[in-house]
């Protein structure tokens, strides 16, 4: 079995946050935001959250903007130009167009967990990318760190 977690950042403390990696056993965190650089992430900007990964916790650390959605499609979400539903089906066609499936080795996945901003899976792409791999791959089994 193939444990994927997920974890938005939004709303915990660095404490809390990596005390919930930690507990799980998360070995690597791969960051799905487009942007991990904004001043608005705090503890979560990209080199920054690499170092405390790292030094607090022994994980690892990986940027894959192929699994982030694009500028265009976030905005038109954000903005309330489409709905959920639409956004949805635009962001899983992205990952199709992408070829994420064979450009993700569903191993290094075990105890890995997909990192973006919303506090709450419900609403945000990391769900729905954790999904996608578990049709791939029945092996997957998705936890969410809230």
């Amino acid at each position: 079995m193939i444990k994927l977690f997920t974890i938005g950042f939004t709303g915990k403390s660095a404490e809390q946050f990596f005390g919930l990696l930690m507990q799980a056993g998360v070995k690597k965190i791969i960051d799905t935001r487009i942007h991990n650089v904004s001043q608005l992430a705090g503890f979560t900007k990209g080199t920054d959250l690499k170092y405390f990964a790292r030094e607090i916790g022994n994980i690892e650390y990986e940027h894959r903007k192929d699994y982030a959605p694009t500028k265009v499609l976030l905005k038109e979400y954000r903005d309330k130009k489409i709905s959920w539903p639409e956004y949805e089906k635009a962001y899983k066609r992205l990952l199709e167009e992408r070829k994420v499936k064979s450009n993700t080795d569903f191993q290094t996945l075990h105890e890995a967990c997909l990192l973006c901003s919303e506090h709450e899976p419900d609403h945000c792409h990391r769900r729905l990318l954790a999904e996608y791999f578990k049709k791939a791959n029945k092996k997957i089994r998705i936890i969410h760190l809230k």
